[in-house]
């Protein structure tokens, strides 16, 4: 467990050292590379930076990463995704596009806000389909803090938050939460 321990403190001091434009960069760059560990990410900004600092930093980042990556999926045509992938890769990704089509704007947040939410994948179907960039904008933000939050708040293994009560409840809570700030907010600015 030393061994653990000490991968975080060297881990903590490699990012302080770089401050905070090395944190963001971290939390940014997973929203194009799905394979690395948001959660980790987070963890170590909030242990580096602070809670709110930490939350701050790594919500504004994933927000921006993942308002980039939609935006880079809405300007790529059909034809470029045909020309790169395999026939049954495309129609995985079609019925992906169908399902999205017509989320609804509390569908969104509610699975943006869930913390183990593929984000990339989100992002791709998202920018694919074409969502309004109100919509989406709208999503993220919402959503986003709160799936923040949970890896800020658990900081943990994925099996530890599953089996923790704490975790559960916080989770149920927030998607609670998300789903009532989403109604109002897509009542007030009218987005669907």
């Amino acid at each position: 467990m030393d061994i653990v321990y000490n991968m975080i403190d060297y881990s903590t001091k490699f990012i302080v050292t770089g401050g905070i434009p090395f944190g963001f960069f971290l939390v940014f760059i997973e929203c194009f590379i799905p394979i690395l560990p948001l959660g980790v990410f987070v963890t170590l900004n909030v242990k580096a930076f602070g809670f709110l600092v930490g939350i701050i930093i790594s919500w504004l980042a994933t927000s921006i990463g993942s308002f980039l990556c939609y935006l880079l999926f809405t300007l790529l045509e059909e034809k470029v995704i045909e020309k790169y992938l395999r026939r049954k890769t495309i129609k995985r990704i079609q019925k992906g596009i169908n399902k999205f089509n017509n989320i609804s704007f509390s569908g969104l947040v509610l699975l943006i806000t869930l913390p183990f939410t593929p984000s990339c994948l989100v992002n791709i179907l998202c920018g694919l389909t074409k969502m309004s960039k109100k919509k989406f904008m709208a999503a993220i933000l919402i959503g986003k803090i709160f799936s923040i939050t949970f890896w800020a708040y658990i900081g943990k293994s994925i099996l530890e938050s599953i089996t923790d009560i704490k975790s559960i409840v916080f989770i149920a809570l927030a998607l609670l939460i998300a789903n009532i700030i989403s109604k109002i907010v897509n009542k007030k600015f009218e987005i669907e």
